[in-house]
C-alpha cells in the first residue's frame, strides 16, 4: 500500500511542479480558465437553487418532485461516470504511456494497478463531480440544512463514485482481454453517443412543455401517477437517493444504513476489480500492444470519397485536402459525432416545429419573422459550437507529425488555408441546412428567407477562419485525448470571440432588416438618411467580414513560423 501511495504522489508532485513552474502568460490562462469555471458552477447552483426551492413549495406533489429530480440526477451520474470510467480505465490503465516503465520497475501489480485505478477514478469524476457539486449545495440551502449536511455529502459521493469506478473498471478489464483496447474504446465510444443520442430525442420528443400546458392537464394527471414509482432497490443511484434524502428528513438509521450500503459496495467491487487484475490485467494489457491488422481491399470507399471531394482543387492544397478526408472516416473518434450532429440538426428543427405561435401575444406574421431573424443568431451559435469541436482542433491534430508540414515544400499559408476549405463546406451545408428548414416551419417571409440564407453564409465563413487561425495561435500537438484541445484556455478565447462576432453581426443587421422587411409588408417608406443608415451598418458588417476572414488566419500563420521543428 506504501507503494501505491508512493505512485499517486509522484503523481501530484507531478502536476504540483507543472502549475509551480507556469509563466507569467500561462498563469494568466489558468486564472482565466478558473473564473469561467467557477461562472458556470455558480450559473448551475443558482438555476439548481431556484427550480429546487420552486418545486419544493407546491403543495402536495413538491415533496415527490424533488424525490424524482434527485432520482433523475444520480440514475444520469451513474450511467455518465460508468461510462467515463470505462473509456478513462482504456487510456489509464492500458495506453498511458507511462506503463512500459511501470511494469520494467520492481513495483509488485497489484500496486500499480491500485495507483492507476484511483488516477482512472479521478480522472474520470472529477468534472462530474465538480458541475455536479452545485445541485448538492443548492438541494442543501433550499431545505434548510445545516453544516453537517455537507460533511455527510463527502462520503456518500465518494462512495458512490468508487461504486461506478470499479463497475466501470471491471466491465473494461473483461472487454480488454476479449478485444484490443483501442477496438474497445471504439465500441464504448459509439455506446456512448448512441445513448447520448437517444436519450436526447426521446426526451424532446417527448415534448415535456405541454406539462405546463393547461390543455394537457390529462398528460399531467398521468405523469402525477408515474411519479410515485420508485427506482430500483438495487441500484447504487438510489442507495444515494436514500441516503441524502434519510438524512435531510433526520431519519439518522436509514441514512447510515444506505451510505453503509454504498460504502459496502465500493469496497466489494474495488476487491473484486483487484483480483480479476490479478488474473487478466497483464494479458489485456500486453494485447493492447498489438498494432491493427493492415485492410489495403476495404480503403476504395474513402477513395473514392476523397477523390469526389476534392476534384475542384490542384497541387498540394488537394494532397492535403484528401488526406485529412481520409483520416476523418478513419478514425472513429472523428467521424462518430456526425451521429451528434445528425441528433442535434433533428431537435433543432423540431424545436421550432411545435411552436405554438398562434398563442403568440403579437400578430403571428410578426412573430414568424422575428423568430426567423432571432434564428439566425441562434444557428450562428450552433455553428460556433461545433467550430470549437472540429475547427478549431484541425491544426493541433497534426499532433508531432506537424514537423512534416513545416519541412514539406507548401507555405504555412497554403496549409491554413487548406483546412479552411477542408472544414468550411461542411459547416456552410448543416448552417444552411439550420437556417432553411427553421424558416420553412415559420412560413418566413422570402426577405427574411434570403436575408438568413446570406448572413449565415457569412457567420459560417468568419466562424470558420477564427477555427482555424485560433487554433494556430493556441496549439496542442502534444495531448492524447481531442476533446482537451477545445476544452483549453484557446477553445474558450475562440467561444468567446466567436460569440461576439455572430452579436455585433447580429446588432448591425437588426434596424436595417427591420425597415426593410417593414417596406416590404406595410409599404413603410423609408427616408433618406435611413438609406445611409442602412448602407453603413452592411458596409460596416463587409469591413468585419473581411478583418475576420484573413487575420485570424494571419496571425495564426505568423505563431507557426515561429515554433520550432
Amino acid at each position: 500500500m506504501n507503494q501505491t501511495i508512493l505512485l499517486l504522489f509522484f503523481k501530484i508532485f507531478s502536476i504540483k511542479n507543472r502549475l509551480k513552474n507556469l509563466g507569467t502568460k500561462e498563469k494568466i490562462r489558468f486564472l482565466f480558465s478558473l473564473i469561467i469555471a467557477l461562472g458556470f458552477w455558480f450559473t448551475i447552483f443558482f438555476f439548481s437553487y431556484k427550480l429546487i426551492l420552486y418545486l419544493n413549495n407546491i403543495e402536495i406533489i413538491g415533496e415527490i418532485l424533488l424525490r424524482k429530480l434527485l432520482s433523475m440526477v444520480f440514475i444520469t451520474f451513474f450511467a455518465m461516470l460508468i461510462f467515463s470510467n470505462i473509456i478513462t480505465t482504456i487510456s489509464t490503465l492500458y495506453l498511458s504511456k507511462d506503463l512500459p516503465f511501470l511494469f520494467s520497475s520492481p513495483l509488485a501489480l497489484s500496486y500499480i494497478f491500485f495507483a492507476k485505478y484511483v488516477e482512472t477514478t479521478f480522472s474520470s469524476s472529477w468534472m462530474v463531480l465538480f458541475f455536479g457539486s452545485p445541485f448538492f449545495v443548492a438541494f442543501g440551502m433550499a431545505k434548510g440544512a445545516g453544516i453537517i449536511y455537507y460533511l455527510w455529502l463527502i462520503p456518500v459521493i465518494i462512495s458512490f463514485i468508487f461504486v461506478t469506478s470499479g463497475i466501470g473498471v471491471i466491465i473494461c478489464m473483461v472487454l480488454v482481454r476479449i478485444f484490443p483496447a483501442n477496438k474497445t474504446k471504439n465500441i464504448f465510444l459509439f455506446l456512448s453517443i448512441g445513448f447520448t443520442v437517444a436519450l436526447y430525442l426521446l426526451f424532446r420528443f417527448l415534448q415535456p412543455e405541454k406539462l405546463v400546458n393547461p390543455e394537457s392537464f390529462h398528460i399531467l394527471v398521468d405523469y402525477l401517477s408515474m411519479l410515485k414509482t420508485p427506482s430500483s432497490p438495487l441500484l447504487p443511484s438510489r442507495w444515494a437517493e436514500e441516503a441524502i434524502v434519510s438524512f435531510i428528513h433526520s431519519h439518522w438509521q436509514d441514512a447510515i444504513f444506505y451510505l453503509m450500503m454504498l460504502f459496502s459496495s465500493a469496497l466489494f467491487f474495488t476487491m473484486i476489480a483487484e483480483l480479476l487484475a490479478n488474473q487478466i490485467y497483464i494479458k489485456g494489457w500486453a494485447k493492447s500492444q498489438e498494432g491493427k491488422k493492415a485492410k489495403l481491399t476495404k480503403g476504395w470507399l474513402i477513395e473514392k470519397i476523397s477523390q469526389i471531394l476534392t476534384f475542384p482543387f490542384k497541387g498540394f492544397t488537394k494532397i492535403i485536402l484528401s488526406r485529412d478526408i481520409k483520416l476523418f472516416f478513419r478514425d472513429a473518434t472523428q467521424w462518430s459525432q456526425l451521429f451528434m450532429l445528425f441528433a442535434l440538426i433533428v431537435v433543432y428543427v423540431f424545436n421550432f416545429s411545435v411552436l405554438p405561435l398562434d398563442k403568440a401575444p403579437i400578430p403571428i406574421l410578426y412573430m414568424q419573422n422575428l423568430l426567423a431573424f432571432l434564428n439566425i443568431g441562434l444557428a450562428g451559435f450552433v455553428i460556433a459550437a461545433v467550430g470549437a469541436r472540429f475547427v478549431f482542433p484541425a491544426v493541433s491534430l497534426e499532433k508531432e507529425a506537424f514537423w512534416i508540414i513545416q519541412t514539406a515544400p507548401i507555405s504555412l499559408k497554403q496549409f491554413l488555408w487548406s483546412k479552411f476549405l477542408m472544414l468550411f463546406f461542411p459547416l456552410l451545408i448543416l448552417a444552411e441546412l439550420l437556417v432553411f428548414l427553421t424558416n420553412y416551419f415559420l412560413n418566413a417571409t422570402d426577405f427574411l428567407i434570403y436575408l438568413s440564407s446570406i448572413t449565415i453564409f457569412l457567420i459560417t465563413i468568419g466562424v470558420t477562419s477564427l477555427g482555424i487561425g485560433m487554433g494556430a495561435i493556441y496549439p496542442k500537438f502534444n495531448v492524447e485525448n481531442v476533446a482537451q484541445i477545445s476544452t483549453g484556455y484557446g477553445g474558450i478565447i475562440y467561444m468567446i470571440i466567436s460569440i461576439a462576432y455572430i452579436g455585433i453581426i447580429i446588432a448591425l443587421e437588426a434596424y436595417p432588416a427591420y425597415k426593410i422587411f417593414m417596406f416590404k409588408l406595410k409599404d413603410f417608406p423609408i427616408t433618406f438618411w435611413q438609406w445611409i443608415w442602412i448602407f453603413f451598418s452592411f458596409g460596416v458588417i463587409i469591413i468585419i467580414e473581411l478583418i475576420t476572414l484573413f487575420l485570424p488566419i494571419y496571425l495564426g500563420e505568423k505563431k507557426l513560423s515561429l515554433k520550432e521543428v
